[in-house]
């Protein structure tokens, strides 16, 4: 079987590794988004797929897009039996997905319908989801519209973050697309239509994303960092030390602390609990590990707690 793969970050290089362990076929070609400045040098990088495709001898293609009859012409010289795609980044018209005799196959980090789109692994960690999956498709011209081929659950545990599971999917996905290639052929494939009236989109996260709501309950603030770690990150703007000019504060993930049963108005910094530093929510507090404040480094809450709440204005007498 000859196989085209088509991807971008971390997630799909996974997927592609797998991908080269599948003795039924051949990658004969790799496609992944143009090179582009990235980081505060803005230097050109290559995507993690780039680097692996480079590293195993592969060709890589990577056009601006497929609007341009050329770009079609040159993955149809490839003769490929299937494309394989994961967190590619671009929008594949009907005159790709005609090229290959099996179609284009999409591994999707969601249990679908649910989570359509961008960010699927956060948004499912920011609703509080206790499950979620990965899903291979049969690509359409919609948005993650097309029929199911297999799919695979995955529990979230209540201290998982959107880095840990998409370590977790990736994995799998690379998994459930060696199975699927291995019925592709044999046809031991059902495809299923996706439940239109259960479907849910998972917008693209922004840096706004990352701000924290004290005054929701503990357990949405938890899901909420543990959803944009490791990023955008979770962050609030604290005026403990100057109220004209709130600090902003970095959180990393930490748990759900006792009740707040003093009515501590949210988003105060309590002080600290169990080696945590403790912000008021709207039931309980929550506790932090480690935050960062802005232009500093990463610190653990004593160093906070002696660097920043022991320079706060004395309270009001």
């Amino acid at each position: 079987m000859r196989i085209v793969f088509m991807g971008t970050p971390d997630f799909a290089a996974t997927i592609l590794e797998a991908l080269l362990t599948f003795e039924g076929g051949e990658v004969v070609g790799v496609y992944t988004q143009p090179d582009r400045p990235a980081g505060r040098g803005k230097k050109v990088r290559f995507s993690a797929v780039k680097n692996l495709a480079m590293a195993r001898r592969l060709p890589v293609y990577q056009p601006v897009n497929f609007k341009k009859p050329i770009a079609i012409t040159e993955l149809s010289t490839l003769r490929p039996d299937v494309c394989v795609v994961a967190a590619y980044g671009l929008i594949l018209p009907q005159a790709v997905l005609d090229v290959p005799r099996y179609g284009c196959l999409n591994a999707h980090a969601s249990l679908l319908p649910k989570y359509r789109g961008a960010a699927p692994i956060q948004r499912a960690i920011i609703d509080g989801e206790p499950v979620t999956g990965m899903t291979i498709m049969q690509m359409n011209a919609g948005m993650d519209t097309g029929d199911i081929l297999l799919q695979r659950a995955l529990g979230i545990g209540i201290d998982d973050t959107a880095a840990t599971i998409h370590d977790e999917l990736a994995k799998m996905g690379g998994q459930l697309m060696l199975e699927t290639l291995s019925k592709l052929e044999s046809g031991g494939l059902t495809a299923i239509p996706q439940e239109e009236s259960k479907a849910t989109y998972a917008a693209k996260l922004t840096k706004a994303d990352g701000e924290i709501d004290w005054r929701q309950p503990a357990l949405d603030v938890h899901n909420r960092i543990r959803g944009v770690h490791p990023w955008p990150g979770a962050f609030f703007m604290w005026g403990g030390l100057d109220p004209e000019n709130p600090l902003r504060l970095t959180v990393q993930p930490g748990k759900v602390g006792p009740l707040n049963e003093d009515h501590v108005e949210p988003g105060t910094i309590v002080g600290m609990v169990d080696g945590h530093l403790a912000v008021a929510c709207a039931d309980r507090l929550y506790l932090t590990p480690n935050l960062c404040p802005e232009g500093r480094c990463l610190m653990d809450a004593r160093a906070f707690c002696n660097g920043y709440l022991n320079r706060c204005p004395a309270p009001n007498p």
